[in-house]
This record gives structure tokens, sequence and C-alpha cells, in this order.
């Protein structure tokens, strides 16, 4: 494997060439039956911690039923394939560990591709960090003082001083510096934890170094699933803009969004083009429903009966708000009139796509 085929998130030769997103896609039919592999998030979209996502369990089991095939794919580095699939398990979602591939797998070979076999590496973050660098041949450390090559970090509800601090002191001697992705927040039943990427950042302002990233957005995570999967009509399920919209247009795959997770159908409609998804439901049931594409309609834009405006700077509903349609319909008025100049802000759109709580 090369650099090429794992790149950094930051870096403009690192990822493929962003497209820019041309709308929401008329399939007719259900993405399950149009597609063959559907390339899956995990926490927001099938699980939050412990406990199912609202009709996720059941919606897979459909999915699947009409012949869709799954490859989950985390940027969660905490939990190795195997306890990822436990969990999915656990919430009713059949599953084994071939059918995971982690940030943790992804960060691992991305250090492997710049290191020799053997190679000491320092894991600021979970067991399973650590498992995925044996798995690629490196020697997984915990102190600086072993001069490692290279510093790993991947998130861990264990994390401690001591890990920042080895971590820094082994940036500060010169080891290369990479990180499983860079989520600043973890969907958890009682709100948002950090993410890895909240951890990073305290790292990085120790040394002043910023890490190479393998994690999703990057192209190469979501190339490495379909490969995996061996998909031949694959399609990204995902719940974050930031993460796996943004990163299934960068790997020119199509995405679907999901609102049960971090953003919210307000953050749909505001969506720059790069992070727009091609397809928009409120959950997994979309994965068995039909998805028609917005059409124009004189100043607004119409979705099977539900019309959606932009006025005066505030989005206008006519219809049914909390329906697909209305969401999608929504979304089109919007995205049309950023493009033409006449952004949105988040007050423009009306309460009910908002979280509770948010303005």
């Amino acid at each position: 494997m090369t650099r090429g085929d794992i790149g950094g998130q930051g870096g403009a030769g690192r990822s493929a060439r962003r497209p820019r997103h041309r709308g929401l896609l008329d399939l007719g039919r259900a993405p399950s039956a149009v597609y063959d592999v559907a390339i899956t998030d995990l926490d927001g979209v099938c699980f939050r911690d412990t406990e199912p996502v609202e009709y996720a369990t059941e919606s897979v089991a459909a999915a699947r039923a009409a012949g869709l095939r799954f490859l989950f794919l985390t940027n969660n580095a905490m939990r190795p394939p195997r306890a990822a699939a436990e969990r999915l398990v656990g919430v009713g979602i059949d599953a084994g560990p071939s059918d995971v591939l982690t940030a943790a797998q992804t960060g691992a070979a991305l250090v492997a591709a710049d290191l020799e076999s053997g190679a000491k590496v320092l894991v600021v973050g979970s067991p399973g960090l650590a498992q995925a660098l044996r798995e690629v041949g490196l020697t997984p450390v915990d102190s600086a003082e072993e001069q490692p090559a290279a510093v790993l970090q991947g998130l861990s509800e264990d994390l401690t001083w001591r890990q920042l601090a080895e971590g820094a002191f082994a940036i500060q001697a010169g080891a290369a510096y990479y990180a499983t992705n860079l989520d600043l927040t973890l969907p958890q039943p009682r709100g948002f934890a950090p993410g890895n990427g909240s951890l990073v950042a305290a790292l990085s302002t120790a040394t002043g170094v910023q890490p190479i990233a393998s994690g999703k957005p990057n192209a190469s995570m979501f190339h490495l699933a379909v490969a995996r999967a061996g998909a031949l009509r694959p399609v990204v399920v995902g719940d974050r803009l930031d993460t796996d919209l943004a990163g299934a247009n960068n790997a020119g795959l199509p995405g679907m969004m999901v609102l049960t997770g971090v953003n919210t159908a307000a953050d749909a409609c505001l969506a720059p083009p790069a992070r727009r998804p091609s397809l928009l439901a409120w959950d997994l049931r979309g994965l068995n429903l039909p998805h028609r594409a917005p059409v124009p309609d004189g100043d607004g834009w119409l979705c099977g009966g539900q019309r959606a405006w932009v006025e005066g700077g505030r989005l206008r509903l006519d219809g049914e708000p909390e329906s697909n349609d209305m969401l999608r319909a929504a979304a089109a008025a919007c995205w049309a009139a950023a493009d033409a100049g006449a952004g949105l802000k988040p007050a423009g759109i009306p309460a009910v796509y908002h979280r509770e709580g948010q303005t």
C-alpha cells in the first residue's frame, strides 16, 4: 500500500478532487432496490452507545431482505471490529468483524505506508488502536522513551494526561504525528461527547503540530470500504455532513444523509456544495422508501406535493414539514438560494428543522 492509497485529511495532494454537488438524486425506487452495498456509519445511525437508533434495526433487516448488503464504516477508533460487531448485534443488527472497517484500521494502514515493518509507534488511544497497529506489522509502545518513529492518536474513553504528555514528548523529539480522524463530537444517549478531534486539539496545541488523519472525510477510507465489500453500486449512509457526506462526495459516491445523529435538517438545508447529500431522509427507513427529486415550481421547489421556497431570507413551507418529501423540497430551495448568492442563516430555517434547544 502506498501513500496514494491512504491519504492525509488536510493535504491537497492526499485526497481526490472534490466534485461540486449537483442536487438530490431521483431514484424512483428505494435505495435498497438500487444499490448493492450500503457503506453505513455506526454512531448516530445504527446506535447511540448501547441503545439502538430509532427505526435502525428493522430498517437494516428490511433492506437486507431486499438484497442490500452492509459494510459498517466508523471513525470511532475505540472499538476493534469485533467489539463494534458485538455492539451491532446488541441492538439487533446481525454483523461480524469482517462487516466492520474502523478508523483505527485505516489509521494503522496510513502509518504502515510510511514506516518500515516493525517500527515503533506510540499509541495515544485505546487497546484497539494498538491491535490495529500489530495487524499491519508495527510495534505499539506507550512511552516516548522508546523513541517511536510515529505517534498515532485515536479516541479512547480512558485517555489520560500521561498518554497525551508522552505523545507530546515523542512529537517534540521528531516523531511523525497521525490521527485516526478529526471528529469533534461523538453522539451519546445523553448528548454529544468530545470526539477524537477535540482531543487531538489538545496535543496539537501543546506541540504546534497538526496530524495527518486517515478517517472520514478522506476519500481513501471509502475506497477501501468499497474494495473490502466488493461493491459495484455502493451508497454511503451517515449522519454527519463534515465526515460521512463530505467523504462520499470526495470519493465520488452517492451519500444518503439521515437526521438521527449529529446534524439536523437545518444543517442539511445550510450545507455547502461539497457536503450536500445525494439522498436525504429523516432516518434509516429512507433505505426502503422511494426517493423523489424536487423539481422547480415557480419561485419554489416541489417534491411529492410538498412545496418549499425562500422569501425574505427565510425558508417557507407549504405542506407537511416532517415528511421526507418536504425535507427534500426544503433542501433544494435552500441550496438554490445559496447558489444564487442569497444564502440563509440558521434563524431563517423553521424551528421544526432544528434540534430542540437550537436556534
